[in-house]
C-alpha cells in the first residue's frame, strides 16, 4: 500500500469515528434533555437551544413584516420572544412564525454541519455565529440572565473560530450544528401539546390554530424534519 492510499485509509477511519462519536453524542443529548436534572448536565446547550429557538421567532416575524421587539432567556433555560406588527400572509404567516422557533434550529444547524467541509467555511461560521450571539445581546436580549449567558456562548464561540485549531475548528462547528438540529427535542413532549407557555398556546397549538390540521400533526412532522435534515447534512459533510 502506498502512501497515499494509507492517508486515504486513515482519514476514512478518522471520518467514521468522527461520526459516530457526534450521533453518539446527540443521542445522549436527547436522553439527557428527558430525564431529571439532565438539563443542568447538558446546561450550556439548554441555554443556546433556547437561543435557537427564540431566534428563530423572531426573524421570521421580521422576515414577515413584524417588529422583533425583545428575547428573553430565564436561568431555568425557558425563554421568550416577543414581537408585534401585522405579519403578511395572515393565518400562515402566523403559523410560519410559531414553527420558525421549531424548524429555525434545524435549518441553522445542518448548515454549519455542511460549513464543516472545508476548515475555511468552518471557520468564518464559528466567527459569525459568536458574532451572531453577540450582535443578538445588543439587540434583542433584554434579561439579565439572558445577557450575561449568551454573551459568554458567543465570546467562547468567536473565540474558537479565532484561535482554534483546524481540527477543532471542524469538530466544534459539527457539534454544535448537531446542537441546533437535535434543539427540537429539547421538550419533545412540547411538541405533543396545545397549550402551554406564557401565552397559553404552544407552538404546534398556534399552528393548528391558523392551518387547522392537528398540533400532533404538526409535532410529528416536525419531529421527523428535523431527524432528516441532521442526517441528510452528517452524510453530506461526511460524502457517506
Amino acid at each position: 500500500m502506498d502512501l497515499k492510499s494509507l492517508e486515504t485509509k486513515l482519514n476514512s477511519q478518522v471520518d467514521r469515528i468522527g461520526i459516530w462519536w457526534l450521533i453518539g453524542a446527540a443521542v445522549a443529548t436527547v436522553v439527557l434533555w428527558q430525564i431529571p436534572y439532565g438539563d443542568y448536565i447538558l446546561y450550556p446547550f439548554t441555554i443556546l437551544a433556547t437561543w435557537f429557538h427564540e431566534m428563530g421567532h423572531g426573524l421570521a416575524a421580521i422576515f414577515l413584516g413584524g417588529n422583533f421587539q425583545q428575547l428573553k432567556i430565564f436561568p431555568n433555560g425557558s425563554g421568550v420572544a416577543y414581537h408585534s406588527g401585522r405579519l403578511f400572509l395572515g393565518p400562515i404567516g402566523r403559523a410560519f412564525v410559531a414553527a420558525a422557533g421549531l424548524m429555525g434550529p434545524p435549518i441553522a444547524g445542518a448548515i454549519l454541519i455542511l460549513a464543516s467541509r472545508s476548515f475555511k467555511t468552518a471557520s468564518l461560521s464559528l466567527k459569525i455565529l459568536g458574532g451572531f450571539l453577540l450582535f443578538s445581546v445588543l439587540i434583542w436580549v433584554r434579561s439579565l440572565f439572558g445577557i450575561v449567558a449568551i454573551l459568554l456562548l458567543g465570546l467562547i464561540i468567536l473565540g474558537i473560530g479565532i484561535k482554534g485549531n483546524r481540527w477543532f475548528q471542524g469538530f466544534s462547528i459539527q457539534f454544535l450544528g448537531v446542537q441546533a438540529c437535535i434543539s427540537t427535542y429539547h421538550q419533545l413532549d412540547y411538541l405533543f401539546t396545545a397549550t402551554a407557555g406564557p401565552l397559553g398556546v404552544s407552538d404546534t397549538g398556534q399552528i393548528q390554530r391558523q392551518l387547522l390540521l392537528p398540533y400532533w400533526f404538526w409535532g410529528g412532522l416536525i419531529a421527523v424534519a428535523s431527524l432528516v435534515l441532521l442526517v441528510q447534512s452528517l452524510r453530506i459533510a461526511y460524502k457517506q
